[in-house]
């Protein structure tokens, strides 16, 4: 049940991060997001960085890593892609995070693949063709990539080594202070790149859109989708944590319903079963 909560999360962060492109440049966004993140969390999390900090330090580059690959530039990356690439797209690049996870895994970790995740792993993603393809396959001989396209396939592959780097953590590492102690090292290797854009003319516009927006993103999938997600991959691993991404565009087309007023269609339905079949053929354990 935890594997449904944060790729909905994150689907709103999606539509989030789209709506306000014209309000909030992509690194005050994500710079932004963090400390608000930060402020929520910090409250909560002091006294288990206290009491791991010599923990923080002996695992110091591992954290180093997983900082860097899933608060600096995954999202940062994502605002940056979305800013020239169509949605589809990204929907579609947002996919292969489960397949990237277990290639790297398998390529540089010694991760071995089962047959039964990689067939749960492909019918999965057929499941998020059909909702991204609105049933009809001829559009996908239709698509088109952009640079932004490229942006986005390198905020994919960052998600899948944080993932990867989250199972290598040691579980005496309290989940709720590392995720703080993540965001204030994102933070800092941030900061250069949001004085570049701030130098570069790119000012936010703040109103009640933009700040209510902003505390969803720094809230929402921030907090409570990174601590869930953290949860899911030391309880299932981080293959099979990762095929939840694949819930993503399932949840995006939810919310337009609620939010947009647009309806769901068969497609929508034979997406949803074909994605939620692929995550309980690679979820199966072993007897």
């Amino acid at each position: 049940m935890l594997l449904l909560l944060p790729p909905l999360f994150w689907a709103g962060n999606f539509i989030v991060g789209r709506a306000v492109r014209d309000e909030i440049p992509p690194v005050t966004l994500s710079v932004s997001r963090w400390v608000v993140a930060s402020l929520v969390l910090l409250p909560f999390a002091w006294r288990a960085m206290r009491r791991d900090r010599a923990l923080y330090w002996q695992h110091r580059w591992l954290i180093l890593g997983i900082s860097l690959a899933g608060i600096t530039v995954f999202n940062t990356l994502i605002y940056l892609g979305l800013q020239s690439t169509p949605a589809t797209n990204g929907i579609i690049l947002n996919s292969f995070i489960p397949l990237l996870i277990v290639l790297f895994g398998a390529l540089f970790f010694g991760y071995r693949i089962r047959a039964l995740q990689v067939l749960g792993m492909l019918v999965s993603f057929a499941g998020v063709l059909s909702i991204v393809m609105r049933g009809d396959w001829q559009v996908l001989t239709s698509l088109s990539f952009a640079h932004g396209d490229l942006i986005i396939l390198g905020a994919m592959a960052c998600w899948a080594l944080y993932t990867i780097g989250l199972k290598e953590v040691p579980s005496e590492i309290n989940r709720l202070g590392l995720l703080s102690v993540q965001m204030a090292v994102g933070l800092v290797f941030l900061l250069p790149f949001w004085g570049w854009e701030l130098a570069s003319g790119a000012a936010p516009v703040w109103n009640t859109h933009s700040l209510l927006s902003l505390a969803y993103v720094g809230i929402v999938p921030s907090v409570l989708a990174y601590l869930l997600y953290n949860a899911c991959v030391v309880r299932l691993g981080p293959a099979r944590a990762g095929l939840s991404v694949h819930l993503t565009p399932l949840f995006g087309a939810v919310l337009s319903v609620l939010l947009l007023g647009e309806t769901i269609h068969l497609y929508h339905l034979a997406g949803a079963l074909l994605i939620f079949t692929g995550i309980l053929l690679a979820s199966r354990q072993r007897s």
